[in-house]
């Protein structure tokens, strides 16, 4: 499905005319040749990310369709792209069916969810959360962790199946990490789904379709795949471990009938 080249710390997809969903920054919906996942350097505090995206991409020799004579406007959507402290010397794919899922897998900043947090009640703590505790952490890919996910289907999706698609990734990423390292996933997790607009139409994409299926199928190997890439001797950061960063949801909201 795509044609996956890595120079420069940049993983490009490229695949012609392909439709994107993307979680990640200046994300949403576009239409581009290709989508990219790019490794930060440690102690990373750019803001200005379009222009590092550009730069990133010159770099490695990539081509993103962007019209580059004095600041005119792009001739089509920006390439989805998404960051991480992870080397794309860990990056990794599974393919099944008419799906391909590619991961690259860091857990130094896990977000755990206890099902028994310690709020006794609905915490004063909810309602003072400042923009520092609830926004710090993924505004900026400085972290050395996150899980990013670049899933592409051959089949064309309904707008409905594509934004769904996102929910099968992240669900069976959660289900996944679970399993492996005890934390659903990261303070930065992002996910980027592709369908083809020429393709075979797919109005679902839940867990018992074809595409569903495959995705999960996929999305899970990559996962456990670019996990032991990571972390060969298997000590993940996690519940069991102290890990550079993190958050632990331990408020307890208030339940109540509609």
């Amino acid at each position: 499905m795509f044609d996956a080249t890595v120079s420069e710390g940049v993983l490009r997809l490229h695949r012609p005319e392909t439709r994107w969903v993307s979680t990640g920054w200046d994300g949403g919906r576009a239409r581009a040749a290709a989508a990219y996942n790019v490794t930060v350097p440690e102690g990373f505090d750019r803001t200005d990310l379009a222009a590092y995206r550009d730069e990133r991409l010159a770099r490695a020799g990539f081509d993103d369709g962007r019209n580059d004579s004095g600041g005119g406007a792009p001739d089509r959507d920006a390439p989805p792209t998404l960051f991480t402290g992870v080397s794309m010397d860990h990056a990794r794919g599974a393919r099944l069916g008419p799906v391909v899922a590619y991961a690259t897998v860091g857990l130094s900043n896990p977000a755990m969810l206890p099902m028994e947090p310690a709020g006794a009640g609905v915490s004063d703590k909810s309602a003072e959360m400042d923009d520092s505790r609830s926004a710090e952490p993924t505004d900026r890919p400085e972290r050395l962790g996150t899980v990013n996910l670049i899933v592409g289907t051959t089949r064309r999706l309904a707008p409905g199946a594509a934004a769904n698609l996102v929910a099968v990734a992240a669900e069976a990423k959660a289900a996944t990490l679970l399993a492996a390292a005890g934390v659903p996933g990261t303070t930065s997790d992002a996910v980027v789904v592709a369908d083809d607009p020429d393709g075979e139409p797919a109005e679902f994409s839940g867990s018992a379709t074809a595409v569903g299926a495959a995705a999960r199928a996929c999305v899970r190997d990559a996962v456990r795949a670019g996990l032991r890439s990571r972390y060969p001797d298997g000590d993940v950061p996690g519940p069991t471990a102290d890990a550079e960063h993190g958050v632990v949801t331990d408020e307890r909201a208030e339940v109540f009938d509609p």
